[in-house]
């Protein structure tokens, strides 16, 4: 529910070991609150979710970097809250994989949109165990480019076992794409 809005009802997630879905509806029909759900920062009115014990990673829309930290300083610091080794070399890699380890160095306040949510989303590319990993509006601000990357970082984690659920207002084309509709749901 948001307010006395109900966002939707019937509906029936289930993320499979090596799959891609594509979570699809308009502004305010209730992608975010969904991925928030499932990734336990907020509650269901009724339902449940139910997990097989795979690790989760949530990226959401906001990048949730600190502006006072080198760009290599807050990958770190995530890592660090994912219960990873957060050395040198793993984060340099990680934002190699990204196109923006020449940046690793400079404040997070002094990097463009997309360079932020290419930071953002290094912090998947820390780890290379299967998880599901919930992202909300994963290409947003990137180019060309950084999309092709973060495309390679979705397909790779399928590949290896792990399953994704994502939501994005642009175009995806990824291997194994499954859309849903939240639409159909309201």
């Amino acid at each position: 529910m948001r307010g006395r809005r109900r966002l939707f009802r019937d509906l029936d997630v289930a993320l499979e070991r090596g799959s891609i879905t594509w979570l699809r509806g308009a502004n305010g029909s209730g992608k975010t609150s969904l991925l928030r759900i499932l990734a336990g920062v907020s509650k269901p009115e009724s339902g449940e979710v139910i997990c097989d014990g795979t690790p989760v990673a949530y990226l959401a829309h906001a990048n949730a970097l600190k502006d006072d930290l080198t760009l290599g300083e807050a990958l770190a610091f995530h890592a660090r809250l994912q219960g990873l080794d957060a050395e040198p070399g793993q984060v340099r890699t990680a934002l190699e994989r990204l196109g923006i380890a020449d940046r690793a160095d400079a404040a997070v306040r002094t990097l463009s949109q997309g360079q932020r949510r290419r930071g953002a989303l290094a912090r998947l590319a820390l780890d290379d165990m299967p998880r599901v990993w919930l992202l909300d509006e994963p290409f947003d601000a990137l180019d060309a480019d950084g999309i092709e990357r973060a495309a390679a970082l979705v397909e790779g984690n399928a590949a290896r076992g792990g399953a994704v659920l994502l939501t994005s207002h642009q175009a995806v084309e990824l291997a194994r794409l499954r859309p849903i509709d939240l639409g159909a749901h309201a």
